[in-house]
């Protein structure tokens, strides 16, 4: 949910001139995206290749990402990842050097290891670099590494010499992570909305403050992954004090539709997106985090641009929009996957160039010229590609799967490729995730208790199809008129299809009326997943700026405990770790709507009260406000089973009054707790500190932490802790028992 303002969409004047024909005279004008305390660590004079002494020049990393678990089922399975850095043009980088530091140390240890400081089985490691693409301003290069699991939790090691970091040098030259024991299953940390809306007053916010939060965590027990649910970049700006200025400010739908986006633009739009992910990536404490724990990501609208692909199917079409779909892409590829880009993106110079399959004509030459890119590489094991373009991006989907550790498997459904204003993605598409996953969970015999599923936008949700009938109705259309002939309620209405402004984030919602069938679909069939896995299925999702925590589960009349219940699955919402939230109005209207919603005659859906009290004791929401948080956030998800014993209860036949013992159906309606993980949910539930395990369940079981800003003048971005736990899942025999008609449970 953007505050927008008329001046966030159209340009404001400056000494520059452009033409209508799609060319700026003057390309050094470009407002700074980033603020001016938030400049990269070295992006260097790119007219030569060598820093200082020699060393190769870096205008951005390392940056390290997680790929996938291999040998799984071996004595020690491996962990496969990448690390990327982007340098000046010249000679290869040297190798990477790879090492076991031994057992990682525990700060709730009092800092010390574990036990005896284990070192693993293995000799240092020595990785060539790998060129991806280059042009005669900058080279990326990867690093792919693999290491084996251990009996413990290892600290591993990483450097590359002889480069030139600027006045980083010394903290990048060497870096640190961590990996689970080959018996435990990851730390995730998750986060969405990393960045700032056009026109955000970003010192009053105190910038990307909790990621000093995230560091702090990670100090005291160490993230295995972190998994960005979209949005970890904003690139709105290029419509503002980028090359898309004169665009966005043209009135004439016609003119705006047939503006061409021809090379010489699709060159500035490059450079755009290029110089805005090396500013926001090496700016700390967020480019720290990137170097120390592994990413995952899967993208959402802002890392093109604000709202793409949920605008009118005739606007969408138009040159500028496929352009930008696709530098964004190239550079979605680069920097967030360090997968080598398409040779070519669309221009209206060279339509055919990034046409269908079996249609194309090769890459666009005037693209091709002076660079390279990587072409004879196979394809990750950790793709799900959909089989054919999407209808904007002339690329296919790429959504993700993974094993997170021992026990949990995750699935990250790009949802933005093929997005339009009536769909979200292909059923082709569907096919070939749930085909996947199922053969995965079907070959893991039982050893996966937990699927992840990253949807970037919420599913189980508050409704808002009444607001959508009122902003659709007749009665805006005189308001429109007005505005489009006097500029009257000139921040209702977006510049780019004319719009009310708030359709775009409607649009993009699950629970939108056009996305209806599809969303019940795609819930049905996680349940089934479930129900034939026997594996517990939960969602995390981000984009609203908001936190709060969704369910589905069964109805009450069937009286299945949520331990049981394959339809239990909790729909983890937390956003936005950097963008600022709504005002507390929002969150309280949006906490009203919370009603019970039925997705069919067996499953019911709704949001937990979750937030007992407001961060800090600072006042963010109206009293009776427990649902729905306004203040940034990101979100810790562990494995429950531990050392620690479990805070909530002493054994299970005496526990306090009120709390129910496992396996027991509530009755509820699914506003107050649906099981003994939900029990005592919120800031004094044993899983809100989202460091030590809480020891609720076995196995299969996460705690769920939702860190909470408090102030966000504090530029430290201190937190308070909101917890639960979801429980594992364990199908029973059970035919027709207790249920409605047709209820059937099989193991």
């Amino acid at each position: 949910m953007d505050d927008r303002s008329e001046d966030q969409w159209r340009h404001q004047e400056g000494s520059d001139t452009s033409s209508e024909d799609g060319h700026r005279r003057n390309n050094t004008q470009y407002r700074d995206p980033m603020p001016h305390d938030a400049k990269p660590a070295a992006t260097g004079d790119r007219s030569h290749s060598e820093g200082s002494a020699g060393f190769l020049e870096v205008f951005c990393g390392p940056l390290l990402n997680y790929n996938r678990m291999g040998n799984d089922k071996a004595a020690s399975p491996m962990w496969y990842g990448s690390v990327l850095i982007v340098t000046a043009p010249g000679p290869s980088p040297a190798h990477l050097e790879l090492s076991c530091v031994g057992r990682a140390k525990s700060a709730t240890n009092g800092g010390q290891p574990d036990g005896q400081r284990d070192t693993a089985d293995t000799s240092p490691q020595k990785t060539p670099p790998v060129k991806l693409y280059s042009d005669p301003d900058k080279t990326f290069w990867r690093y792919e590494i693999s290491l084996p699991l251990q009996g413990f939790e290892a600290e591993w090691a990483y450097s590359i010499p002889d480069l030139d970091f600027g006045n980083k040098g010394q903290a990048r030259a060497r870096s640190t992570f961590f990996v689970p024991s080959k018996d435990e299953s990851m730390r995730i940390m998750f986060h969405s909305c990393n960045g700032f809306s056009v026109g955000t007053d970003e010192t009053a916010w105190s910038g990307t403050a909790l990621w000093h939060d995230v560091l702090r965590i990670h100090e005291t027990k160490p993230f295995h992954v972190m998994i960005g649910g979209g949005d970890q970049i904003y690139n709105d700006g290029i419509r503002v004090a980028g090359p898309l200025r004169t665009w966005t400010a043209l009135h004439n739908p016609k003119r705006r539709r047939e503006y061409p986006f021809n090379e010489s633009l699709r060159a500035e739009c490059d450079e755009y997106y290029f110089q805005n992910y090396v500013r926001w990536y090496s700016a700390d404490p967020f480019a720290v985090a990137n170097r120390q724990i592994p990413q995952v990501n899967i993208w959402d609208d802002h890392d093109i641009i604000d709202g793409f692909g949920s605008y009118t199917d005739r606007f969408m079409q138009s040159h500028v929009f496929r352009g930008v779909g696709g530098v964004a892409h190239k550079y979605y590829m680069l920097f967030q996957h360090h997968f080598p880009p398409p040779a070519s993106t669309f221009t209206s110079d060279a339509p055919a160039s990034t046409a269908e399959k079996g249609k194309d004509t090769g890459a666009d030459p005037a693209q091709t010229k002076n660079s390279y890119v990587m072409t004879n590489h196979e394809e990750d094991p950790k793709w799900i590609i959909g089989t054919k373009p999407g209808p904007y991006v002339q690329e296919a989907s790429r959504s993700l799967y993974m094993q997170l550790g021992a026990h949990i498997a995750f699935v990250g459904l790009d949802a933005r490729t093929e997005r339009t204003r009536h769909q979200i993605n292909y059923p082709e598409t569907y096919d070939l995730l749930f085909d996947r996953v199922g053969r995965e969970l079907s070959a893991a015999q039982g050893s996966i208790k937990h699927l992840v599923v990253l949807l970037g936008v919420p599913i189980a949700y508050p409704r808002l199809i009444w607001l959508e009938n009122i902003l659709t109705s007749p009665i805006i259309g005189p308001i429109r008129f007005l505005n489009k002939r006097f500029g009257v309620a000139g921040s209702f209405f977006n510049h780019f299809d004319g719009q009310v402004d708030l359709l775009d984030d409607l649009d993009d919602h699950y629970t939108a009326r056009q996305h209806k069938k599809e969303r019940k679909q795609l819930i049905q069939r996680l349940q089934q997943l479930a129900l034939a896995h026997s594996a517990r299925v939960s969602i995390v999702s981000g984009d609203v700026h908001l936190g709060a925590l969704g369910r589905f589960y069964s109805h009450p009349k069937l009286q299945i405990p949520a331990e049981d219940d394959h339809r239990y699955m909790a729909n983890v919402i937390s956003s936005a770790i950097t963008n600022k939230p709504p005002p507390r109005a929002v969150a309280n209207m949006l906490a009203a709507r919370n009603k019970i919603h039925h997705l069919d005659h067996d499953t019911d859906e709704t949001l937990l009260n979750l937030f007992d009290r407001d961060p800090g004791g600072v006042n963010k929401t109206a009293a009776k406000n427990h649902s729905t948080m306004p203040s940034r956030n990101y979100a810790i998800l562990s494995e429950t089973a531990g050392s620690v014993p479990s805070k909530v209860h002493t054994n299970a036949d005496a526990h306090p009054p009120g709390q129910p013992p496992k396996r027991t159906a509530t009755g509820r309606d699914g506003h107050k707790f649906l099981h003994f993980g939900e029990w005592g949910a919120g800031a004094s539930h044993p899983a809100a500190t989202g460091v030590e395990p809480s020891g609720t369940y076995d196995d299969g079981g996460l705690d769920v932490c939702l860190r909470v800003e408090i102030d966000p003048s504090d530029a430290e971005g201190r937190t308070e802790g909101y917890g639960f736990c979801i429980p594992p899942l364990t199908v029973p025999r059970r035919r027709n028992e207790g249920g409605a008609k047709g209820e059937k449970m099989v193991r």
